[in-house]
């Protein structure tokens, strides 16, 4: 799990229009145009931007959390804890990307 952030970026950043760039809070960001679609703090936290919908969806399916400073916004916070969970980040953050609804039945994780 040491190489979570980069097996993410490396998957990340072959979509079309995606960028990376430095998190002001540490780590790195991902951007389509100016739109952030989610940040990764070291190899254990990735935060994403969803619509409050998708994201109550996401947090009652026990996918995530929650935005750890902002429970209140449509933002989770995805706890990397083992290796079958940076597929799960991968495919977080791709949906949001394409701003497609999730289908939850799809995402495995433990």
């Amino acid at each position: 799990m040491v190489r979570a952030q980069e097996i993410i970026k490396e998957s990340i950043i072959k979509l079309p229009g995606v960028t990376v760039h430095s998190h002001r809070f540490g780590g790195i960001e991902f951007k389509l145009r100016k739109r952030e679609l989610g940040h990764i703090h070291g190899n254990r936290l990735v935060d994403i931007p969803f619509p409050k919908k998708i994201r109550d969806e996401i947090v009652n399916a026990g996918i995530a959390k929650p935005h750890h400073i902002l429970p209140e916004s449509g933002w989770i916070s995805f706890y990397i804890k083992n290796e079958n969970d940076i597929s799960v980040a991968i495919e977080l953050l791709k949906k949001v990307t394409l701003w497609q609804p999730i289908n939850l039945a799809l995402i495995k994780f433990n």
